[in-house]
């Protein structure tokens, strides 16, 4: 080799382990295709805060809404491999596979699972004037009266509005959805009377519930909560049935072995700690922090299981 051309690979050399350098000291972002305030946001935001010190690195989060989660997921997926962009990401992951009829990304090759962060069980509620104090007395009522009961949905395409759909498959029977822009809206006309049920997350509803302002029919976990031990799961009356939504932390795929085991090690270390499993009681999550292997194989299976139910529903993206 010439003087000039070992020069030339010398510098290019350094540059790049310059430029490896640099990523390394870069802050790490977690983007996030929700809203600031929602539940992804808040445990995008708790975990940042407890994986920054086992990083040794600043750790931010970035809300790129839209899409049913699909705008923040696009830009991870065409990010750096470098582990400095990362996805807390949810249920509609799986969801949007099959409810969108193209997408710029696939959802499992173009990612890296990471570690399921949290799942998070929903409830069946409803106004108290509904007749029927129990899933087999709203199974009974509904097949009486198709059509003339109603679902209010935060959100088209949602794990909620899935969790309804799945419902209604499985115990074949016919309630009118009512979509609402959010969640709020949704509860509030419940709570009014508007609307008669809803499936919603228990940190929405469990102050309502405890009001008397809400029923609670039934929890979405296939055995029943310590926080509502009176309260049947769904799968007593119909078997099989279960559905929690999930928050998942992803990479871009092709990312560096030893940097998805740092990355991986560091969410499942915070999700140990005492403050960490705190905020996520708070918002009704139940801690997860499982492998890249389990986690990838999760989301697979997550995808199967939710087109069955997308296509059943009929739903389209808003």
């Amino acid at each position: 080799m010439k003087r000039r051309d070992i020069l030339l690979s010398s510098l290019a050399a350094a540059w790049a382990g310059g430029a490896f350098a640099q990523i390394g000291n870069a802050p790490v972002r977690i983007l996030v295709g929700a809203p600031a305030g929602g539940s992804t946001d808040t445990l995008a935001r708790s975990l940042a805060v407890s994986m920054g010190p086992a990083l040794g690195r600043t750790v931010i989060v970035e809300n790129r809404p839209g899409a049913g989660g699909n705008i923040a997921a696009d830009a991870v997926a065409k990010a750096a491999p470098d582990g400095n962009t990362l996805l807390m990401s949810f249920t509609s992951h799986a969801i949007n596979a099959t409810l969108y009829p193209t997408l710029p990304f696939d959802p499992v090759k173009d990612f890296t699972a990471l570690t399921c962060v949290a799942t998070s069980p929903s409830i069946l509620v409803a106004h108290p004037s509904l007749p029927a104090k129990d899933v087999r007395e709203l199974i009974a009522l509904a097949k009486a009266k198709p059509g003339q009961l109603n679902f209010a949905i935060g959100a088209v395409g949602s794990s909620l509005h899935m969790a309804g759909e799945a419902f209604k498959m499985q115990s074949v029977v016919d309630i009118v959805n009512i979509p609402y822009k959010g969640t709020s809206p949704a509860v509030q006309d419940v709570l009014a009377g508007q609307v008669q049920l809803m499936f919603a997350a228990v940190g929405n509803v469990k102050a309502h519930i405890q009001a008397g302002k809400l029923k609670a029919l039934g929890v979405t976990t296939a055995k029943r909560l310590p926080a509502f031990p009176n309260v049947p799961a769904i799968a007593e009356a119909l078997p099989g049935y279960e559905s929690s939504a999930w928050f998942g932390l992803f990479g871009p795929a092709h990312m560096p072995a030893e940097r998805v085991k740092q990355i991986g090690d560091a969410a499942r270390h915070a999700l140990q700690q005492a403050d960490m499993r705190q905020r996520l009681e708070t918002e009704g999550a139940i801690p997860v922090g499982n492998s890249t292997e389990q986690f990838s194989a999760f989301v697979q299976s997550e995808i199967t299981r939710w087109a069955k139910v997308v296509k059943f529903s009929g739903a389209k993206p808003e």
